[in-house]
């Protein structure tokens, strides 16, 4: 069976696609650089990430992005005669319930590491959008078009309208096709496919909350008109029907949350055929921590066998609605990947793969792997508070249960220098385990502090250090609670502060919409001068499984 999710930790609005024997999922990424992680398999079960897709600011500039913006639902589909990759993605710079800042963007290469082409801008007038390759060789982008006149808030419609690669530009009238194929609203996340004659409309709806679902629609004709299928939604975590007009939150709508299903949030799908002519559909979930409803890690990837019924409609192969954490196998030979390692020693003069960091490229001028050999050294600039120049390197939190831990050598003279070890939503909510300067002590202390709905907290836990001697900080995550704690000889330690709340950083505890996950990490912070540089020995990360 393969275990759902298959991409654990922050890796929302999927998009698959076949290539011969091999599979490639590309997901959101939001305010993160490099933008679009890349997941590879041969067998659907075993996923690892091979590479990101936007490496360069000339792809995508971030400056100045709002937490949760950036890229949305990038679309990753695949020309079998032309034998291109094409990446279809947004850059959201801002958004509100009117309108939406948004930049659109295609790419293409032919190879899945590229390098790819020069960004194609092709409007801004929607987002989620999507590229269908028609078997008379035409293109068609679909996209949610976001309609910002205040009579036309409910009538946010999918449209469709075509590209021509001569011309690299949308060409001809855009076509509304369709307004929601169910009554939960919030229709986006369009997909298009072609079977027997008929085009399908995958969606999105329900918002990305407790009420998502998949829904379908179909036509004779690419522009419409569509009709919705009579087993709508086809996958989602909430089977009752409803209209989003009931429902008490409707944004997350948290009134929606189904005790019977272990994964919640079930939406936003992407069609897939195996080379044995088996369909499967992958889809964003979210696993929350009870009671409180909150995903800490984020929107995950999971994957539902699907069957095709009599009168040319998908559904799930066992004939429900209902998302499973336990799916059949395809008939493909199993393919396992070799774990990833338990420490980055930092000793390849390069960074990780899994490395990121909030709107910046990653540049030696402020994280160098080159200059000490074995030692990331990160230049300390703006504080982890900023929308533009934070000095944080992170990875996504993949478990509930896990234990990261870092060596720091570090030389703080100043209040503004700061440097060590964090647990990171975005710039409104996170925890830091760091090594500062102390004036009354006249020496350099660990702290721990905390930022939480726009309000920094330090507390009470000033332990002084030695200039320059390495100590050794550690985060222990259990589901909903986190233990900072230190070392100063790599074999004793001792906790610091006290438990702290993991829940915090997760999409349903902001007061806006959030669609990210938790980070874990280093940082180091100059609000000075930007010049005072902290060095890292190696960074560990290792999870558990849940016990009981």
């Amino acid at each position: 069976m393969i275990q759902n999710p298959i991409i654990t930790g922050f890796s929302g609005d999927p998009s698959i696609v076949r290539v011969g024997e091999d599979y490639y999922i590309a997901t959101s990424s939001f305010e993160w650089f490099p933008g679009v992680a890349i997941y590879h398999s041969r067998d659907l079960k075993h996923w690892r990430q091979i590479d990101f897709a936007l490496k360069t600011r000339e792809q995508l500039d971030l400056t100045g992005v709002k937490p949760s913006g950036g890229v949305w639902a990038p679309d990753l589909s695949y020309n079998e005669k032309e034998k291109r990759f094409y990446l279809l993605y947004s850059n959201v710079h801002s958004k509100n319930n009117w309108f939406f800042d948004v930049d659109n963007y295609l790419i293409w290469s032919e190879d899945i590491h590229g390098p790819w082409s020069e960004p194609v801008y092709l409007n801004s007038s929607g987002f989620d959008a999507s590229l269908f390759h028609d078997e008379d060789g035409r293109k068609w982008i679909a996209s949610k078009d976001r309609d910002f006149r205040t009579e036309n808030i409910d009538k946010r419609a999918i449209v469709v309208q075509e590209y021509d690669p001569e011309e690299k530009r949308l060409t001809g009238p855009s076509y509304a096709i369709c307004q929601g194929a169910t009554e939960r609203r919030f229709v986006e996340g369009p997909h298009i496919y072609k079977r027997n004659g008929w085009y399908y409309l995958m969606t999105a709806e329900g918002g990305t909350g407790y009420g998502h679902c998949v829904a379908l629609l179909r036509s004779k004709a690419i522009t419409g008109p569509y009709e919705s299928c009579p087993y709508n939604p086809i996958i989602t975590s909430q089977p009752e029907d409803f209209s989003a007009s009931e429902t008490l939150d409707t944004f997350m709508m948290t009134d929606r949350f189904n005790p019977d299903s272990l994964l919640q949030k079930s939406g936003h799908g992407s069609l897939v055929e195996t080379q044995t002519g088996e369909w499967y559909v992958v889809h964003l979930c979210g696993r929350p921590v009870l009671p409180k409803l909150r995903c800490v890690l984020g929107r995950e990837t999971s994957i539902q066998k699907m069957k095709w019924t009599e009168d040319e409609w998908l559904v799930m192969e066992d004939g429900s609605r209902l998302a499973k954490i336990q799916v059949p196998e395809a008939k493909l030979p199993e393919h396992p990947w070799e774990p990833e390692p338990l420490v980055y020693d930092f000793n390849e003069g390069e960074l990780p793969l899994c490395f990121q960091a909030p709107r910046n490229e990653i540049t030696p001028d402020w994280a160098d792997v080159t200059s000490r050999p074995g030692y990331l050294r990160l230049r300390g600039r703006e504080s982890l508070t900023s929308n533009y120049y934070p000095s944080l390197l992170a990875r996504r939190l993949t478990a509930f249960h896990a234990q990261i831990e870092t060596k720091l050598v570090y030389r703080p003279e100043s209040y503004h220098h700061r440097a060590g070890l964090t647990c990171y939503y975005d710039l409104s909510d996170h925890y830091y385990l760091y090594e500062t300067f102390d004036e009354a002590l006249k020496q350099p202390v660990l702290m721990v502090g905390v930022y939480m709905d726009r309000k920094v907290v330090d507390l009470d836990s000033k332990i002084p250090v030695e200039a320059g001697a390495p100590v050794w900080l550690r985060g222990d995550i259990a589901r909903e609670n986190l233990q900072f704690s230190y070392s100063l000889d790599g074999e004793h330690y001792t906790e610091i502060g006290p438990k702290l709340d993991m829940t915090i950083l997760s999409d349903e505890a902001g007061r806006y919409g959030r669609f990210t996950g938790t980070y874990v990490g280093m940082f180091a912070q100059d609000c000075h001068t930007k010049s005072k540089w902290a060095e890292f020995d190696w960074f560990r990360y290792e999870t558990f499984e849940e016990q009981g």
